[in-house]
């Protein structure tokens, strides 16, 4: 019986060293400095202003008409921000930062990481940051899933797409802080198209 309860408890303590081991695991993630902005169940972190039909679906968040924004409840400054997003080619969609009015998100009040395919402007489409950082060629990202990684600093922004820088290091002085907003907007002809959002973190700088 003694020797049975000593490999017992040598195989415990074998489980418990190889799941703190792991990269995913939870003390790891508190430990790493990222804040988890929506977690695929609630919308918390975020109020929505505008008519965009905003709803939770399969663990995103989802919309397909109107025209609005999901608003974060605190300011960043300086910051590492993750978001996964999924559109349609026609979808006007876009991660707003640094937003300095929360009840008035725009291009005048914010600094706007664009995303969409069919933008007329192209060089300020998908991967820019509008009339601050430009994309050539501009990246499509409709029909899959994609990773945006935005970093503000100072007055130094670095945008990558799918690991692949399409800002680098653009500057602007316009805005210090502000909140951080997801769009679903109209696009050229009126017409919406569907925006998706997913794994939203962030790690103040």
């Amino acid at each position: 019986m003694k020797r049975w309860s000593v490999i017992v408890a040598a195989v415990f303590l074998m489980t418990a060293l190889g799941l703190a081991a792991r990269p995913g695991n939870q003390a790891a993630a508190q430990g790493s400095g990222w804040v988890t902005l929506f977690d695929g169940e609630t919308l918390n972190n975020w109020k929505p202003i505008g008519t965009a039909n905003w709803r939770l679906d399969n663990g995103a968040i989802v919309a397909d008409s109107g025209n609005g924004f999901l608003v974060s409840n605190n300011d960043y400054a300086d910051f590492d921000l993750r978001v996964e997003f999924w559109i349609e080619a026609k979808t006007n969609s876009g991660v707003f930062i640094r937003c300095t009015d929360p009840a008035s998100v725009t291009g005048k009040t914010a600094y706007e990481v664009n995303i969409w395919d069919t933008r007329p402007e192209q060089k300020y489409g998908t991967g820019a940051i509008v009339d601050v950082g430009a994309v050539d060629p501009m990246p499509h990202a409709a029909g899959k899933w994609n990773v945006y990684e935005i970093i503000a600093k100072g007055d130094t922004f670095t945008v990558i797409l799918n690991g692949q820088k399409t800002v680098d290091g653009a500057k602007s002085d316009k805005f210090a802080k502000g909140r951080i907003a997801l769009q679903h907007g109209k696009g050229v002809t009126d017409e919406s198209g569907v925006v998706k959002f997913r794994k939203v973190e962030i790690k103040p700088l």
